[in-house]
């Protein structure tokens, strides 16, 4: 996406990295663009998070952080656009789409499939009335992955805790890219309700607990 100005003015690439959350917006647009107000950004851009869609942006230095969002969003919408069809067929909502990709983007970084039979299973884990048991929804909160997490997080009343409550987290926990998107509304069946990523990057699914174990 393109501004271009009437003063001569070069636009500035901008990179948005897949996953990332409004925060992380708000520190890489700030460092670049000397209009940008961080603290205003937060305010109008966090009730959007998940949907400020990951990209490279061509911005003019003196653009603010209303332009910023507005071409962020619009960008999104545009990409919603292609998929619609499929959301509707999905029998979810956007907002769960949304929220259901973002963990996705964040539990896989593989090319191959394994982001749409992940989202089998964690849809699997919902519909049965099961906690999804996710630990990168605490990335976005204490900014813990899997291996610092103390058994105090995992009790921790943060509604962003996968743990204690069932159901989706309430809000995305970053934007995710095209590819999350569509596995999320294109899940591979199957009757797996576990997956473990092993230390050489292959995921394996059980149907079972005790498989899991």
């Amino acid at each position: 996406t393109v501004a271009i100005g009437a003063y001569g003015l070069e636009p500035i690439r901008i990179r948005v990295g897949e996953g990332a959350t409004t925060r992380q917006m708000a520190v890489i647009f700030g460092s670049q663009l000397e209009r940008f107000n961080q603290a205003n950004f937060l305010v109008q851009a966090q009730p959007m998070e998940g949907y400020l869609f990951p990209d490279t942006y061509f911005f003019l230095p003196n653009a603010t952080e209303e332009t910023v969002i507005k071409t962020m969003r619009q960008n999104f919408d545009t990409h919603i656009a292609e998929i619609e069809d499929q959301i509707q067929a999905s029998g979810h909502t956007l907002d769960e789409i949304v929220i259901m990709a973002s963990i996705l983007e964040r539990e896989d970084t593989s090319e191959g499939d394994d982001r749409r039979r992940i989202a089998g299973v964690l849809w699997n884990r919902l519909a049965k009335g099961m906690a999804l048991q996710v630990d990168v929804t605490f990335l976005y909160t204490v900014g813990k992955g899997t291996f610092d997490l103390t058994r105090k997080d995992l009790k921790s009343e943060s509604a962003y805790n996968t743990y204690v409550n069932k159901g989706l987290p309430p809000t995305p926990i970053g934007s995710p890219s095209m590819n999350s998107l569509i596995a999320a509304v294109t899940p591979i069946k199957s009757d797996n309700l576990f997956y473990l990523a092993d230390e050489y990057g292959v995921t394996h699914y059980s149907k079972t607990y005790q498989q899991h174990l």
